[in-house]
């Protein structure tokens, strides 16, 4: 993780950039180089959930960037399965100097890298031959392939860009594999909620006529935390920060979604701090904690605060008077 990047001020001479882009595609294309996930290759993995968070947008406008930057202006590729993300231009920005620290830590960047199709993208825009010769290197593999072999996975692959002009067929076209994409991913996470739902209710498998209560009990949580955040004033046209937050329910690797959300914005409201960031941090350390039920959160809170008991016992004030003591009112008269 790099603690600076380097932006050059011709970055706002560019065409690209001053007459093709709006306001939103300019800060998206500044986070992609700054961003901290970067790496010194311009390729790196993240995800769209990530991106989301980062630059508070919902998920569709994320994923709608990726698609504008990769058909349109075609700046960026992005594995959806790996989640690699690479930068064309990022040659131009940051590999002007070389060196032997910085050779070594670009090759062994490179050697991480699932999908080596996406060096040569970035190859393009690398000036300097001891760096280009570095990504060569790495690119062999992949160029041994025949020319039907590439033209095949060109029309196979829905992040690769291609040299004919943008149009709205080829977005549909994207889109449209994307949306199935989708599909399948809902599906899959549909049949094994099934699977969960016959193993606590075998009675739904033999009756049809039982309708799975998965849908009903997605829309009564998704209500309950609504209903939550307006009513504690978290911000009731923050529709942006509504969706992020919804994503936990399909995204998080807890057990009660639902209950556990609520718990994490019942703290932040203890807190006073009724904001999407807070809550989401409290999510997050409880899944590193892999604490994925209430209960589970509950004990571990007892753990770390436990509650002193205040002793009743009574003790008398001043000293114990002997056994052998005798009062004699009339001492020291005479």
């Amino acid at each position: 993780m790099a603690k600076y990047r380097m932006v050059r001020t011709d970055f706002w001479k560019n065409p690209i950039v001053s007459e093709e882009m709006t306001p939103e595609d300019r800060y998206f294309y500044l986070y992609l180089l700054t961003n901290p996930h970067t790496t010194q290759t311009g390729i790196y993995r993240i995800t769209k959930k990530q991106m989301a968070f980062d630059l508070g947008y919902s998920l569709e406008s994320v994923h709608s960037l990726i698609e504008r930057f990769t058909l349109h202006h075609k700046l960026i590729r992005y594995n959806p399965v790996t989640r690699e993300l690479a930068i064309k231009n990022w040659g131009k920005y940051n590999l002007r100097k070389g060196g032997k620290p910085v050779m070594d830590c670009i090759c062994s960047e490179l050697k991480e890298i699932n999908d080596t199709s996406l060096i040569p993208f970035v190859l393009e825009s690398i000036d300097k031959q001891e760096i280009r010769s570095l990504y060569e290197s790495f690119c062999k593999p992949v160029r041994m392939s025949s020319d039907k072999v590439m033209n095949d996975q060109n029309e196979n692959d829905t992040y690769l860009d291609t040299d004919e002009d943008f149009d709205d067929t080829s977005l549909s076209r994207h889109t449209i594999r994307a949306q199935k994409e989708k599909e399948e991913e809902k599906e899959k996470q549909k049949q094994k909620q099934q699977q969960k739902e016959k193993a606590f209710n075998p009675n739904i498998e033999n009756n049809p006529d039982i309708e799975a209560p998965s849908q009903n009990q997605k829309s009564k949580d998704v209500k309950e935390i609504i209903e939550f955040w307006d009513n504690n004033g978290f911000g009731f046209s923050n529709v942006n920060a509504k969706e992020q937050l919804l994503s936990w329910l399909d995204d998080s690797s807890f057990l009660q979604p639902k209950d556990v959300i609520l718990k994490a914005m019942a703290i932040a409201c203890a807190n006073n701090k009724r904001r999407l960031n807070y809550v989401v941090g409290i999510l997050k350390n409880w899944e590193n904690e892999s604490l994925l039920t209430a209960n589970e959160i509950d004990a571990y809170q007892k753990e770390q605060n436990p509650v002193h008991k205040q002793s009743t016992k009574s003790f008398p004030g001043g000293r114990d008077i002997p056994s052998e003591f005798e009062l004699d009112l009339t001492a020291g008269e005479e």
